[in-house]
């Protein structure tokens, strides 16, 4: 399956009215010790964030326990930021948010190297992924083995190369091309069950 096939996931509308702040309105709050502004900035980002965090981890369970420590990290360090035009501030957090996923899996020692791929994993043919519901897919995605998401995900969603994977997670780089394979193909059997179940 394709990067560009996920590509909508990123995606989000924005639900907010015409005249609410923008981010650079709103970080000049923040800057000036305007609480309230922390708090519009969590019902802003919080939606994404969530998104973000359950994509890597998998679980809601862990992926709060990832949002509460991403969004200390994004207000003890938006001091540091350095705006670069609307969108910037979503973009920056959201990088925020991932590290800390990826710091959760890690402490969890789920990046152990895994090069056999199973023997029931045969090649799929490549999904038409246009009819899937997008919730249907992320839970797809949500299902894979936790480092087979995680490599999947900088791939996909963060446009990572499998060097810089490979550097993020302390595996090999091969071993980061490897598990993307077996992500696409496990995914792809995921979505043709599904379709074909759908046909019945």
């Amino acid at each position: 399956m394709p990067p560009e096939a996920c590509s909508s996931t990123r995606q989000r509308r924005n639900n907010y009215s015409p005249d609410v702040d923008t981010e650079q309105r709103l970080l000049e709050r923040i800057h000036q010790g305007d609480r309230k502004a922390h708090r519009e900035l969590y019902d802003r980002l919080a939606g994404t964030a969530m998104a973000v965090a359950l994509r890597y981890v998998g679980n809601q369970e862990a992926a709060r326990d990832v949002l509460q420590e991403s969004f200390v990290k994004i207000l003890t360090h938006i001091g540091s930021f350095t705006y670069r035009g609307e969108g910037s501030l979503r973009a920056w957090a959201m990088r925020l948010v991932s590290n800390e996923a990826l710091n959760w899996l890690k402490k969890q020692q789920h990046f152990q190297a895994d090069d056999d791929l199973p023997e029931d994993l045969s090649e799929e043919e490549e999904p038409d992924v246009g009819q899937i519901p997008m919730e249907e897919l992320q839970r797809m995605i949500q299902q894979l083995p936790d480092g087979y998401r995680a490599v999947f995900c900088l791939y996909v969603f963060e446009q990572k190369s499998h060097k810089e994977i490979a550097q993020l997670l302390g595996i090999r780089e091969n071993s980061s091309a490897s598990q993307y394979l077996r992500a696409r193909r496990m995914l792809a059997r995921s979505i043709n069950n599904y379709q074909r179940q759908q046909q019945l």
